[in-house]
C-alpha cells in the first residue's frame, strides 16, 4: 500500500514539471513572436531575448522528459510491446528501467555535475555581447542536472508500478 503513495508522489513531481514545460512552451511562443515583430517591424533586436528562446526550448525538452515517460509518450518500439499481456509489459518496463533508464540517468547526472558546477564557479555569462547575464546561464545549465534526476524519479515510479503489476496487485 505504501508503494502506491510513493508512486503517486513521484508521478506528481513529473506532472508538475510537465505543466511547467507546457507553460514555458506558451511563453516561448509569445517571446518568439515578440522577437519577430521587433525585428521585422521596428528593426530592433536584443541578443539576450533571442538566446532566451533557445534556452527555453532546451528547458522544455529537459523538463518534459519525465512527464513524457509518466504518460508513456516516449519513443518505444511498440511492435511487440502492444501485443503483450499487462504482466509481460510490466516485466519489459521493469527490466528497461533497471538496465537502461537508471544507468543512463546516473551517467548523465555524473557527467553533467562538473559541467554545471564549473558554470557556477566561473560565474558564466553568455559569450555574446548583450547576451544572457550571470546567473542565468548557470541556472539554465542546472536544468541539465535536474533532467536525469526527474527522469530517474519517474523511472522509480515506473519500476514500482511494474513490480505491483507483476505481483498481480
Amino acid at each position: 500500500m505504501g508503494g502506491d503513495k510513493d508512486t503517486n508522489a513521484l508521478d506528481r513531481i513529473s506532472a508538475v514539471t510537465g505543466r511547467a514545460a507546457a507553460w514555458l512552451t506558451l511563453f516561448m511562443v509569445v517571446v518568439t513572436f515578440v522577437v519577430v515583430v521587433m525585428r521585422k517591424l521596428f528593426d530592433i533586436g536584443f541578443i539576450w531575448v533571442q538566446e532566451s528562446v533557445v534556452w527555453m526550448h532546451a528547458v522544455v525538452f529537459m523538463l518534459g522528459a519525465a512527464y513524457t515517460l509518466r504518460n508513456e509518450e516516449h519513443v518505444r518500439v511498440d511492435v511487440f510491446y502492444r501485443t503483450m499481456s499487462p504482466q509481460r509489459r510490466a516485466w519489459v518496463d521493469l527490466i528497461g528501467v533497471v538496465l537502461f533508464l537508471l544507468p543512463v540517468c546516473l551517467f548523465l547526472g555524473w557527467k553533467s555535475f562538473d559541467f554545471v558546477t564549473q558554470s557556477w564557479s566561473i560565474r558564466e555569462a553568455s559569450r555574446e555581447s548583450g547576451g544572457l547575464p550571470y546567473p542565468l546561464v548557470p541556472m539554465l545549465k542546472s536544468v541539465i542536472l535536474l533532467m536525469p534526476i526527474a527522469v530517474a524519479l519517474q523511472g522509480v515510479s515506473l519500476f514500482l508500478r511494474s513490480l505491483r503489476a507483476i505481483r498481480g496487485r
